[in-house]
């Protein structure tokens, strides 16, 4: 016995995840399960693209009271993107269960969710101000709740949500609630949050070297602030990736580099926080069903996206310190795929290279991009053999930083 019926997960969620492609637990998840099965508080410190969604997702649902028809679980998340991945993710784990999962945030038709509210609801996933907003109105009642997460709870002190997620867990039972606290960082704020209302937690560690260093190429464009945009496309040419994230310092410079790909003739498109909700929603859509092959985005819109296929990550801008870099790489190289991040550095940025460097402990190879010298037209069989060279997937060659770039 092993997999996923070694940690006692049911045999109709073990069909469900295999039917997905999920044959093998992750570390957290095999390190969760048992624990939140068991009843237990756990904290765990781990990154985006471990597979912690599906540490907590299924054993919430194999607890899950079907005959019981108030709201059951409540999983809470810092932003609207990551609330929808996550109910993705556990409308897929219980399309079979019977169980009924609903995602509550902003930008929605207050009405309409009212509505969808009225009947049966047993998994809420939300974000802390509309369920607020909710709570407020009597329109989601939180006294049934037996088992509650908080997702990216890091990120929810980030932006500012403490005191609304402080506000959410007292309106749950504390006398039978279970409470599961996930996060990338345990600043002392969050630290003094689970010692408040959690009871002699388990605590789980996944190291962030288990994202940075197993399963993603790691690789550094040596560029110039006037030759970037170049640069970029010239790497796109030579990559041509199935599906990549492109990460930029801010909304503006997002939506500057959106425009110029697009001018180029790349399917992009761009993703930040000054766009509407149907806006968002519409650009993810089209990202997971690769309509549009190069989303451009900010930290902050990003945060906890999870895509399948995303087979590149490029910071267009570097992220300024270790923890951001960890988050951006870490879309890409899951569920044992591999994947390439490529970080395009200038002169100026050389510091916060070395700072990376050091928190990830390794030295990230560094390259310049060459571009091709224009060749005499060719015969046929050889433009064939280099498409045939392409279509096999192999690699773009570099050549060492030893040169100096060329002018343009």
């Amino acid at each position: 016995m092993g997999g996923f019926e070694a940690l006692q997960v049911n045999p109709l969620l073990r069909k469900t995840l295999a039917d997905y492609g999920i044959a093998q637990p992750t570390t957290i998840q095999e390190q969760a399960i048992p624990l939140l099965l068991e009843g237990k508080d756990v904290i765990a410190k781990s990154q985006t693209g471990t597979g912690k969604t599906m540490a907590f997702a299924v054993p919430m649902l194999q607890r899950i009271d079907q005959e019981n028809e108030a709201i059951q679980a409540l999983i809470v998340t810092p932003t609207r993107e990551l609330a929808i991945q996550v109910a993705e993710e556990v409308k897929k784990l219980s399309s079979s269960m019977g169980i009924d999962v609903l995602s509550v945030y902003g930008g929605q038709d207050v009405i309409q969710q009212m509505h969808k509210l009225g009947g049966k609801v047993q998994v809420v996933i939300a974000t802390p101000g509309r369920l607020l907003d909710h709570v407020r109105r009597g329109t989601i009642d939180l006294s049934h709740v037996s088992m509650l997460v908080l997702d990216e709870a890091d990120q929810m002190l980030h932006i500012g949500f403490l005191q609304d997620v402080e506000e959410i867990i007292d309106q749950t039972p504390e006398e039978n609630r279970q409470m599961m606290l996930f996060s990338a960082t345990m600043p002392s704020e969050i630290v003094k949050l689970a010692g408040t209302y959690m009871k002699d937690p388990a605590e789980i560690t996944v190291k962030k070297t288990q994202i940075t260093l197993k399963e993603i190429r790691q690789r550094v464009i040596e560029t110039t602030d006037r030759s970037k945009q170049d640069d970029l496309k010239l790497l796109l040419e030579l990559h041509r990736p199935y599906l990549a994230i492109i990460f930029c310092r801010t909304k503006r410079r997002v939506s500057k580099l959106n425009e110029a790909l697009k001018e180029a003739g790349y399917q992009a498109d761009e993703l930040h926080g000054d766009l509407t909700q149907a806006k968002r929603e519409a650009v993810m859509h089209a990202f997971r069903q690769g309509e549009i092959r190069y989303l451009i985005a900010t930290d902050v819109a990003a945060r906890g996206l999870d895509v399948e296929g995303v087979t590149h990550v490029i910071n267009y801008d570097i992220p300024q310190d270790t923890e951001s870099y960890i988050h951006r790489i870490g879309r890409t190289g899951r569920a044992g795929s591999k994947g390439l991040a490529v970080t395009m550095v200038a002169a100026k940025d050389r510091n916060y290279l070395e700072l990376i460097e050091k928190g990830i402990k390794q030295k990230i190879q560094k390259q310049r991009l060459e571009k091709p010298e224009k060749k005499k037209e060719g015969s046929r069989s050889e433009t064939n053999d280099k498409m045939q060279s392409r279509r096999a997937g192999a690699r773009p060659q570099y050549q060492k930083s030893s040169r100096k770039p060329r002018r343009r």
